[in-house]
Order: C-alpha cells, then structure tokens, then sequence
C-alpha cells in the first residue's frame, strides 16, 4: 500500500481556498438519529457558518458480555455513519475501561474499517490501542 498521495489528491488540496466558515466538534449524543434530522442539522450548521470536523463519542466497553461489547460497538458505527453524512472527518471514541480486550479490540477495529470506508478517520482515546 502505498503512503504517497495520488497526483488527483495532491492537486486538490493545492486548489484549497480558505472558507470563512468554523469547524465544530460535535458530541455524538446530541446528534439526532433519523436522516431527516441529520440533515436539519445540517442545514442550520450551514446557516450558522459552522462545519462539522469531527464527532466525539463516548463508549463503554466495562461489560464483558460479548452481546454488550457488540451493541455499543454498533452504536459507534453509527455515529461513523453520521458523521460521513455530515461531512466530518474524523470520529473519537473515548472510554475509561476495557473489560476484555479480546472482544473490544476486534470490535472497533472493525469499526474502524467501516469509517475508513465511509472517508472517516476513527480515533480511540482509550485504555487500548488498534496499532
């Protein structure tokens, strides 16, 4: 895989221009959970000249129930979702306790394939690393 950025990319980023515009980071549970409301959101953030950088989302993996793991893993990937419609560009996941590493771990690596896909970067800020 190469690190090297593709020329189209290069030549994009040259072309940037400034916006007069703020970038905002948003707390995943106050985003809303429908489309709709993503994009009413949307449409004020752009009314109020802010733009969505990134989505802070608190996570809590202290259960060592696989099921729990995986809900709270699932609702992660929601916000990744939500994030991608709202054009931000990175997600952090920020949790105090891990109570097995061993379903966490492959859980939000998981996670993070999805974001990489969705053109997100996913962040942990945690007792545990992805690396």
């Amino acid at each position: 895989m190469s690190t090297t950025a593709s020329p189209d990319v290069e030549h994009a980023i040259d072309r940037c221009r400034p916006a007069d515009v703020t970038p905002v980071t948003l707390d995943a549970d106050a985003l809303p959970g429908s489309r709709d409301g993503l994009r009413e959101l949307q449409s004020a953030l752009d009314s109020n000249d802010l733009v969505p950088a990134a989505v802070t989302v608190e996570a809590r993996f202290d259960e060592p129930c696989s099921y729990a793991t995986q809900d709270e893993a699932d609702r992660v990937r929601e916000c990744v979702r939500s994030a991608a419609f709202l054009g931000a560009g990175t997600v952090t996941v920020e949790f105090d306790g891990v109570a097995d590493e061993s379903k966490v771990r492959p859980a939000l690596a998981a996670v993070r394939e999805r974001a990489r896909r969705e053109g997100v970067t996913l962040e942990i800020d945690g007792p545990l690393t992805l690396e």
